[in-house]
């Protein structure tokens, strides 16, 4: 029996993508940059989460308040995550 090996989607699209963007191994130093990229924006993340939720306690009782002050850590995480990637992305293409 002929047995044929079939690739996965996944494994299409994997290389598919490698040839439209050929990927370069990073450094060490680039490592290191995106280490501490995502540590410094973890660290923002938290202190944003433990003044937001500290806030959305003191307003037990009020909903509006409370769904607000919700809404405002869902965007301000969101920034930050932004701000994260676009950081990571410039120590990738060595623009930093």
């Amino acid at each position: 029996m002929i047995y044929k090996c079939m690739k996965s989607a996944y494994e299409l699209a994997m290389s598919r993508l490698e040839k439209g963007s050929p990927s370069r191994p990073l450094t060490e130093e680039q490592k290191k940059a995106l280490a501490e990229i995502d540590s410094e924006q973890d660290a923002r993340i938290a202190e944003r989460r433990i003044f937001l939720e500290g806030e959305i306690a003191k307003a037990a009782g009020d909903e509006h308040t409370i769904e607000s002050l919700r809404r405002q850590l869902a965007a301000e995480v969101a920034a930050i995550e932004e701000k994260r990637e676009e950081k990571k992305e410039k120590v990738r293409q060595g623009t930093v």
